[in-house]
């Protein structure tokens, strides 16, 4: 693979060359590139967010900044980093580092000014490589452009060892796996992930919920989820799962790809989770899921295998819902393609005009002619107007 990154649009934004001569006006090459948004150029792939890496300790950062003009906050500055709020997008900007110690969840850090010891702390090679911002030369301190190319996966050193340093690194490795890898996948790191998942018992139930959801939400995460489940990792983080759900997954993401659907994570996540609501309420709380996912979840997991009309079920539970039900029965969902919710034009106040008293009737009769209404594939408002009169007479 090149030793340089290809000239990228993002590349060439006058924003942050602005930066990169306030960081380093003598060109003394105290900053690169790293991380993802280098992976990602290598890999012609779409460039969400750009991160530098610096020598120079945070408060100088600030200073430099500020002396240009750029807007900075200290985002994280008690380990190195501080965002440049730029015209086309903000950029963490880091301290190198060296750990100090690690206890499986949180790192105490000291800064340096050794690349190499900075990229040492990384968890993949693939993600430790650096790119001289001016010139676009790419340094690779652990064969990750070879790994790049391959489509391996790999961590830095010793897998048993960075995965002791944070255990988070087990779901991370099958997250780079599915989006990155190719089969077979790099041994050392399967048998190390295998051997210490319990260790992701001590994290933080956020993390976890945001590592399973990022990597349900890849184009095609099937494979990955499967092997995790073969090597006893899926049942530290979602014991729920089931064989049942791997095979559910399967289908479900090629009721997805034959719908022309995006990949829709928590769809995924119920997808492996039993057709159980309270279990899947358990699950929701447990990972910190928001108050909107929660709920769809538990609508998700309150199926019971029997097919509706899907707009009828749109109305009732709401599009993303009723996608939800539809593609996990494996029930087509173009009745809803290019079609609104409609809203029930009848009110409570045209039944009380038209002599029934306020009360219980006036409900039973809302929810009467509605029901006919959509059984009748919500024609307009003088059907309505019909479906009243035979109500009422």
């Amino acid at each position: 693979m090149t030793s340089h990154l290809p000239a990228a649009p993002w590349t060439q934004r006058a924003d942050l060359a602005a930066l990169v001569s306030a960081l380093d006006p003598l060109a003394q090459g105290n900053c690169r590139y790293v991380g993802g948004a280098v992976r990602d150029t290598l890999l012609d792939a779409p460039v969400k967010d750009i991160d530098m890496a610096t020598q120079l300790v945070p408060q100088e950062t600030m200073a430099r900044l500020e002396a240009a003009g750029i807007r900075a906050i200290p985002t994280g500055i008690a380990h190195g980093t501080v965002t440049a709020l730029l015209p086309e997008g903000g950029v963490e900007i880091t301290t190198l580092r060296r750990d100090v110690s690690t206890d499986g969840r949180h790192a105490t850090v000291a800064f340096s000014t050794a690349w190499r010891e900075d990229a040492a702390r990384r968890d993949f090679t693939i993600n430790a490589l650096y790119a001289d911002p001016r010139t676009l030369a790419v340094t690779d301190f652990f064969g990750g452009l070879d790994d790049l190319a391959a489509r391996h996966v790999r961590f830095i050193g010793e897998a048993e060892q960075r995965i002791r340093e944070d255990y988070l690194r087990i779901l991370r490795y099958f997250r780079f796996q599915a989006r990155f890898g190719t089969l077979p996948a790099d041994a050392e790191a399967e048998r190390a992930c295998a051997a210490l998942a319990a260790g992701m018992k001590g994290l933080s139930r956020e993390r976890i919920g945001w590592e399973l959801l990022t990597l349900l939400g890849l184009p095609d995460p099937a494979p990955t989820v499967r092997r995790m489940a073969e090597l006893g990792v899926l049942a530290q983080v979602l014991p729920e799962a089931t064989a049942a759900g791997l095979d559910a997954l399967e289908a479900l993401i090629a009721s997805e790809r034959r719908e022309g659907l995006t990949p829709d994570a928590l769809r995924r996540l119920a997808a492996l989770l039993p057709a159980d609501q309270p279990q899947a309420e358990q699950v929701a709380a447990r990972l910190r899921l928001s108050i909107a996912q929660r709920k769809r979840l538990a609508t998700a997991a309150a199926r019971d295998g029997a097919v509706f009309d899907p707009r009828g079920l749109a109305y009732r539970l709401g599009r993303e819902e009723a996608l939800d039900r539809l593609l996990l029965a494996g029930v087509s969902t173009a009745p809803l393609a290019g079609w609104d919710v409609p809203r029930f034009p009848l009110k409570g106040g045209e039944i009380v005009a038209r002599g029934v008293g306020k009360g219980p009737d006036v409900a039973r009769i809302l929810r009467a002619v509605e029901a006919r209404w959509i059984a009748e594939g919500f024609p307009d408002a003088a059907r309505v107007g019909a479906l009243l009169d035979a109500e009422l007479g």
